[in-house]
């Protein structure tokens, strides 16, 4: 199996443990639930994606100065994508870790992203 093929698995599984745990949460409707796991999804898939295009990059441009002034900006871009996701897979878990709250004061915001993704 190649690197996609491999990063496909584990976006899967990811988006399968996140729709465990959300499972798990009492007193969220079930839109919120499917919107907070479709945003997940986006953000894990958009997160590797990134990173598998910004790896294939690298090791174009790698010790090559002339393409990295070529490609230098699109693997810029690409770290701002991963960023990004990461920016949205912390704020889902604070939403989540609030929502969970309500039934249990003890969860730790930190641990819950742990969870699900980090």
């Amino acid at each position: 199996m190649g690197i996609k093929a491999d990063s496909e698995l584990t976006v899967e599984s990811k988006i399968k443990d996140f729709g465990e745990l959300l499972e798990q949460i009492d007193g969220v409707s079930d839109k919120k639930k499917k919107l907070w796991k479709e945003i997940y999804e986006n953000a894990i898939t958009d997160r590797q994606n990134s990173y598998v295009l910004f790896n294939q990059l690298v090791d174009i441009v790698q010790d090559k100065s002339a393409e990295h002034a070529i490609h230098g900006r699109t693997l810029a871009i690409y770290i701002e994508r991963m960023s990004k996701a990461n920016d949205q897979i912390i704020r889902l878990a604070e939403l989540v870790s609030k929502s969970e709250k309500k039934d249990d004061p003890e969860i730790d915001p930190e641990e819950m992203f742990k969870k699900i993704g980090g």
